[in-house]
């Protein structure tokens, strides 16, 4: 392995694949739609198409050509640039997780794609195999983890890996903690309301083809048929109420279907989806924070969502929802179990403090900027809505009254509490969100005091976490007397803190 290597061929027909799909609307519009036109405009579009394409094929081919990569001692070894080199080198030990994807493109070439996050900041804070073979991932995988725990400096042979044994090794050790089953995909599908994007999506789809075909004015036939007949209009309203159940229970069984969180004595792994499938693999030890989030509605249902916070990159590219969230429609009882099991260093007060009542009146004295600028801006244009023309102040006193709705319904949410390791902070309205941290993973502690919160005794705790953004998490109006004992409480950190 410590010789330079290109990266996998295939990385030449997935490269072209994406060109392809990025350029067809552009090739359909300018060589179907706008074939016989002989304006100048798309005549050198026309041109300037086939000379841009050409000339991204001739980059893909030069970027595999050139592009290479090494495994040295303790680091990788990364070989970028066509005419203009550039070389990276990136420690082992700076890994903070790996994600995996394996796109349905990638299971027909029976490859995958692998990302070894860092928690160094900039673009090349990521190692990125788009395609690889899964034997040569585990290898490469297996290889890091082995020069990391070992601490060795030498280079550890590696024997080649058949996918019988990549199988039996990827389930050595592990525990599962929890596997998605049909009920919780139900589950997931109305709470997540997923039924409801079919609708959209059909307008879309619809929208696109008119563009293209013109099918307006029979679109217009049919609909007026739909209406005109009781009969037939019952009839599509039950159909598309069926459809959009069956819409959303395929939709979130692809997302969130082969759901899976393991874990070993030193790894976590969350593992998720059917024709792409995302594994999320970090050390237990890289985990600075957890994160427990309840919307309205989870709230109700009891049902809550878990977040692993790390110093890495936990989004994937084209993927919306982060791989480092746990099942998000766990129940609570369950989430707080399924980290106590992953993270058994990890402790969860179920019992915690509220804020003092001189917190609610301070929250209710602070002037609200936003308000006031809503209201200016009212007062100015004077909309109408209704057909009334004073209607400015109503939307102004309904917005206030919105605003301190959410200060107080976040007065009687936010909580706290403090042990010798642990710090534990719950704030939020309708969206609440519980922050557990261990001392030596927090790396900055603010202490603020407003006019407001110090005549009422009051303050503002601002903890600080690495992250990709970083991460801030605050709670205000607590009592001075518990802000300077977190203060203190955070100055013992300095016996804990590892050096590596």
């Amino acid at each position: 392995m410590n010789t330079p290597k290109r990266y996998h061929p295939l990385i030449i027909i997935f490269d072209l694949f994406h060109l392809i799909k990025n350029c067809f609307f552009f090739f359909i519009f300018l060589f179907v739609i706008k074939y016989g036109s002989v304006s100048p405009f798309f005549k050198y579009g026309r041109i300037a198409f086939i000379i841009l394409f050409g000339y991204s094929i001739v980059y893909i081919l030069l970027k595999w050509y050139t592009h290479k990569y090494k495994l040295e001692e303790t680091s990788f070894y990364i070989s970028k640039g066509i005419f203009l080199k550039t070389v990276q080198t990136i420690p082992f030990t700076k890994i903070q997780n790996i994600n995996r994807r394996t796109s349905f493109l990638h299971k027909i070439f029976q490859v995958t794609s692998i990302r070894f996050e860092t928690g160094m900041s900039g673009d090349d804070s990521t190692v990125e195999f788009k395609v690889i073979s899964l034997v040569k991932a585990d290898q490469i995988e297996n290889y890091i983890k082995n020069q990391v725990a070992s601490g060795k400096e030498e280079i550890i042979e590696i024997k080649p890996l058949t996918p019988a044994n990549v199988e039996n090794d990827s389930h050595e050790g592990k525990h599962i903690h929890f596997r998605s089953t049909k009920k919780d995909i139900l589950k997931a599908s109305l709470t997540s309301f997923s039924f409801l994007l079919l609708i959209p999506l059909v307008i879309s789809i619809y929208s696109n083809i008119d563009d293209i075909f013109h099918v307006e004015a029979q679109a217009k036939g049919v609909l007026s048929l739909i209406l005109h007949s009781r009969w037939v209009l019952g009839l599509v309203i039950i159909i598309l109420i069926i459809l959009s159940f069956i819409f959303g229970i395929v939709k979130t069984t692809i997302q969130f279907g082969n759901y899976e969180i393991s874990s070993d004595d030193n790894q976590i792994y969350i593992k998720k989806g059917y024709l792409e499938e995302t594994i999320f693999t970090i050390t237990k030890s890289r985990v600075q924070a957890v994160e427990i989030n309840q919307s309205l509605l989870k709230r109700i249902l009891g049902l809550a969502e878990v977040r692993l916070i790390s110093a890495g990159n936990t989004n994937i590219e084209d993927d919306k929802h982060e791989v480092n969230s746990l099942f998000p429609f766990l129940s609570v009882s369950r989430a707080y179990d399924i980290i106590t099991e992953i993270l058994p260093s990890y402790e969860i007060t179920k019992e915690m403090k509220g804020l003092p009542k001189r917190s609610l009146c301070v929250r209710l004295l602070r002037p609200s900027w936003f308000w006031l600028a809503v209201t200016f801006a009212l007062y100015y244009f004077k909309p109408t809505l209704l057909g009334l023309e004073q209607i400015w102040w109503v939307l102004s006193f309904i917005l206030l009254i919105w605003i301190y709705t959410l200060r107080v319904l976040d007065f009687y949410h936010t909580q706290y509490t403090l042990n010798e390791q642990f710090i534990q902070l719950k704030k939020g309205s309708f969206h609440t969100s519980l922050f557990i941290s261990k001392r030596n993973k927090i790396i900055e502690i603010q202490v603020k005091y407003s006019f407001f919160q110090k005549y009422f005794g009051l303050a503002s705790i601002t903890t600080v976490n690495r992250a990709k953004p970083v991460h801030h998490n605050e709670i205000c109006d607590v009592p001075a007397d518990i802000a300077r004992m977190v203060y203190k409480w955070y100055q013992g950190r300095t016996n804990e803190i590892e050096l590596v």
